[in-house]
């Protein structure tokens, strides 16, 4: 699932390969922005924001956002590409590189002045420049009612964390995801662990937070619904949380080691 270290690495093998170069062709699958060509326009950098991933393009940033299915990926010009090309949302070519944006949940081509005004709703983002605990938690406090995973996943309050961290989180942290913020003493330790774990899978091709990359190790809780307790045996459960009835998220917890 993409989450902030996605597209961290996303954008950092994106900026390695088209910073610097010109664009000898563009193609913007979404109708809306269809027209838009940047062929002869430099690519200045790529760079994330949370779960964001902007390329500036002389005097445009293209806006994408990975969402579940989500993916860029980079080809030398001719060789074969690993999804279909229908799926391809955008195509941005060199003369040494192809970067294709494969079902972006999000793909928008905005002034570069108008970038910053676009994203302001985020809140400090895990890893950048303009991480501030503080600033994440102060936001986090603002709505002492709400559970604790609704508040780590809202990127209005910290920029980066999605499902998978949040289960996890509340995991290692022995908190159910439904507790509420205002009832916590240890909100600013929940925010540090978040700040350590998503660093420490930045540069990982495989995220965990077992420190096990095993395939089926990595996780403690989550996608685990009825499976033992990697700590207590006890069976793992599953359940939903969200802002809204709209915006409901699976979770999973042991009711054990979680409380």
């Amino acid at each position: 699932m993409p989450e902030g270290d996605t597209v961290f690495r996303t954008a950092r093998n994106l900026d390695a390969a088209l910073r610097g170069a010109v664009l000898t062709r563009s193609d913007f699958r979404v109708p809306r922005f269809a027209t838009v060509n940047l062929a002869g326009e430099t690519v200045h950098e790529v760079a994330s924001r949370g779960k964001h991933l902007l390329i500036r393009v002389g005097e445009t940033s293209i806006h994408s956002h990975l969402k579940m299915e989500g993916s860029w990926h980079l080809y030398r010009p001719g060789s074969h590409w690993k999804r279909p090309a229908w799926q391809a949302r955008a195509i941005l070519e060199t003369d040494d590189w192809v970067a294709v944006g494969f079902d972006l949940g999000i793909l928008e081509i905005l002034p570069l002045a108008d970038e910053a005004q676009a994203l302001d709703y985020l809140g400090p983002d895990l890893l950048g420049e303009d991480w501030d605990a503080g600033e994440a938690l102060l936001r986090m406090e603002q709505r002492p009612e709400r559970p604790i995973a609704v508040a780590l996943a809202d990127q209005r309050n910290l920029a980066g964390l999605g499902n998978e961290y949040v289960n996890e989180l509340c995991f290692l942290r022995g908190v159910l995801p439904t507790r509420r913020v205002g009832e916590m003493a240890d909100v600013p330790a929940m925010i540090a662990l978040a700040k350590r774990l998503i660093e420490a899978n930045r540069d990982r091709d495989r995220r965990t937070t077992t420190g096990d990359t095993r395939t089926g190790a990595h996780s403690w809780v989550y996608s685990r619904e009825g499976l033992p307790c990697r700590r207590c045996g006890t069976r793992i459960l599953r359940g939903e949380l969200g802002r809204t009835d709209l915006e409901l998220r699976v979770t999973y917890w042991c009711p054990q080691c979680q409380t």
